[in-house]
């Protein structure tokens, strides 16, 4: 008799045990870790669509958002939203996380793309550059290859044509105007736009500054800055299947969000193709 009870509470306890394991890839509530603009705004767009297909969404906010990562791998957070895919790897090889460990993250999907604009509080148009401009651009690898590829688009400078997203200042050809390029953090390309004749800016941080409407023209949505740069819902590998995070991403991709997207934010942020 006591053998059987002791059956009975031990299958019990293996099937709460077993319920529980499953609760958080289970659960209709999320929390998503993202930075203000356009990420947690585009979040709260949704939420009513997502909380109205059963599920609940909590957004947190981050500022800082180098610690965003570690919070989705460390499972604070179920998933984030303000990061493009080369950013992404470039974490997990800088904590050593491969494909298998706990805290690897991966994208389970592309949302909006941020081009990067040129910029002018002096000048409307690119036939404006002369010799002499000065033109701020980032300072970082990434945004300053961009800004680079965008100047040779517009025939202002001749890069190297191998040097693609990884383009360098040592790429540059030729300058087909004889312009400065001012290198400054890229969130402070837009407070310089005093100082200099344009800004390479990218589109959050126009948005932030409020210079949208000093744009002369910006990436198109079908070069290779465009594709490579497409900011995504990231998660941990072992959190990709989860139900909850599958359906937030399909409303963010919905032909409903992407029109929403285009309509609010104009030319600083485009829906992924």
């Amino acid at each position: 008799m006591n053998k059987n009870i002791l059956k009975v509470f031990t299958a019990g306890l293996l099937a709460f045990s077993l319920a529980g394991c499953g609760s958080k890839s289970d659960s209709k509530t999320i929390t998503v870790g993202a930075t203000t603009s356009p990420h947690a705004i585009i979040l709260k767009h949704v939420q009513p669509e997502f909380e109205k297909a059963g599920y609940k969404l909590k957004i947190k906010e981050f500022s800082d958002y180098p610690n965003i990562n570690p919070s989705t791998s460390d499972g604070s957070l179920d998933a984030n939203f303000f990061q493009h895919q080369p950013y992404l790897t470039s974490y997990n090889k800088d904590k050593g996380y491969k494909k298998g460990d706990d805290g690897y993250l991966v994208s389970v999907g592309a949302i909006h793309f941020e081009p990067l604009g040129l910029y002018s509080t002096k000048y409307k148009a690119v036939s404006d550059i002369k010799d002499g401009a000065k033109i701020a651009i980032p300072n970082d690898a990434t945004n300053e290859a961009r800004a680079l590829l965008l100047l040779a688009d517009n025939g202002v400078i001749t890069l190297d044509k191998n040097a693609g997203v990884n383009a360098t200042k040592k790429d540059v050809e030729s300058y087909n105007k004889k312009v400065e390029l001012v290198e400054v953090d890229a969130a402070q390309v837009a407070s310089k736009l005093p100082d200099v004749d344009f800004g390479i800016i990218n589109g959050n941080y126009a948005l932030d500054a409020k210079v949208t409407d000093k744009i002369i023209t910006s990436e198109d949505s079908s070069s290779e800055a465009a594709k490579t740069y497409q900011n995504v819902i990231a998660v941990k590998e072992s959190n990709k299947d989860n139900k909850a995070i599958k359906k937030l991403v399909e409303i963010l991709k919905s032909d409903s969000t992407k029109k929403w997207i285009e309509k609010k934010f104009g030319v600083s942020v485009k829906p992924a193709e």
